[in-house]
């Protein structure tokens, strides 16, 4: 990129990890055992599958690096996101505490059966959802005889409105931003007979279904562990993922501390500009989490989100290298990266909440603007990088505005 259209850009901004450490009262929710008992419930779904792990050779020689790893969660139940795998398991863990029963004692054959109906009859699951974590919700309670009632921001895409619809979900756009949308889905299951909100926004006293919803995550994690070692690599020294509240982000965190507890993987956290709670709160650096308000306007839809998760914060703020707060061009540079792949390597169709990490890495690795970033966090030619595409092409029309169309160009 020619030095005067890169000065056109807004630049990456990033905050390396000086946070003061917590009690790391977190860091046991991803623990080995848990995420196990997750994968089980998840196997248990003739649904389930393993999604790809795109093994970039090429990308990864001519970025300077010794591997670059894509975990492609396009192909995650059918549903073109990773989002199902918190949601359901977040709800069989609700079930099994009502029917005071351990999660492994519930599977797929029991929870879509008439016995199960008989026992726990009907919830109501009240979510808020920019469109892949409702989608998952409505797919669950659909799956379990259950109801499940959806509530947008504005401005979200009508496709995805269509795709939660089509579950049999109640579900409306409406004219606040995700954050509000959080408490209304909390307000209504409120006075709701057996209502429950399934949300991965966590905050003083609802802890336990957020917690859970990590857990689910964990199984992605842990299937890319064992992809990777499959190939050889025993572990990756780098990971790059995006964060809205943080619930993903400190899941997979969480996991690779406690898989690699001798020597972790440094994580990158990737936000979107316009909602950088998490940037915002390290860049302070005094270990209190920040909120971002307003419209929290940006492509990236899934990381719009302006109020952080506590427990992902907390084992975040402990245990990640950095923080970034990324323009929407590096996700549309991501995007656009993916989908025409250096030779031999394979396409990704990774989407707006998807990308994030291709563009970040590319732009560290390649631009002399981010080589104080890029010397701190020690990439090089041995480095073994692990990103994770959290999405497909979820608003078709959208993704090919970006990458037919040349959306949020990356030069003048």
């Amino acid at each position: 990129m020619e030095a005067s259209a890169e000065m056109e850009l807004e630049r990456i901004r990033w905050a390396v990890n000086r946070l003061p450490k917590s009690e790391d009262p977190w860091l046991d929710v991803m623990s080995l055992d848990r995420v196990d008992k997750a994968r089980a419930f998840h196997r248990s779904f003739p649904q389930y599958s393993v999604t790809p792990l795109a093994n970039l050779k090429g990308m990864a020689g001519r970025l300077g690096l010794g591997g670059l790893y894509v975990k492609d969660e396009s192909y995650r139940f059918g549903l073109n996101a990773f989002k199902v795998l918190g949601g359901s398991f977040a709800m069989g863990r609700y079930i099994a505490g009502r029917l005071g029963r351990d999660v492994s004692e519930l599977d797929y054959d029991y929870l879509t059966g008439e016995r199960f109906r008989r026992e726990f009859g009907q919830a109501t699951f009240f979510t808020a959802t920019d469109g892949n974590h409702g989608r998952g919700v409505a797919w669950a309670a659909n799956k379990l005889g259950q109801k499940a009632v959806v509530h947008m921001p504005k401005g979200s895409s009508r496709v995805r409105f269509d795709n939660i619809a089509r579950e049999g979900a109640a579900v409306t756009i409406e004219e606040v931003n995700y954050d509000e949308c959080v408490r209304m889905a909390a307000a209504e299951a409120a006075q709701c007979p057996n209502g429950v909100v399934v949300q991965d926004t966590a905050w003083t006293g609802y802890e336990d279904i957020p917690s859970w919803i990590m857990e689910g995550y964990g199984t992605m994690a842990a299937e890319a562990v064992e992809q990777l070692r499959q190939i050889g690599v025993n572990r990756p020294t780098h990971i790059l993922i995006q964060a809205g509240v943080g619930s993903l982000a400190g899941a997979v965190q969480g996991f690779f501390h406690n898989c690699f507890p001798d020597a972790p993987p440094k994580v990158v956290v990737l936000e979107a500009a316009a909602a950088d709670c998490l940037y915002r709160g390290a860049a302070a650096g005094d270990g209190a989490p920040r909120i971002v308000t307003g419209d929290l306007e940006t492509m990236m839809a899934g990381l719009a989100c302006g109020e952080p998760n506590i427990i992902g914060w907390d084992i975040l703020r402990n245990h990640a290298a950095a923080f970034l707060s990324c323009p929407d061009w590096v996700s549309a540079k991501g995007m656009r990266m993916l989908a025409a792949p250096c030779a031999g390597d394979p396409a990704v169709v990774s989407g707006e909440s998807g990308a994030v990490g291709m563009g970040a890495l590319a732009a560290i690795l390649e631009e002399e603007f981010y080589r104080p970033l890029r010397d701190s966090l020690e990439l090089d030619r041995f480095s073994q990088v692990l990103l994770i595409s959290t999405e497909g092409d979820t608003d078709p029309e959208k993704y090919r505005r970006v990458v037919w169309g040349g959306e949020y160009p990356t030069c003048g």
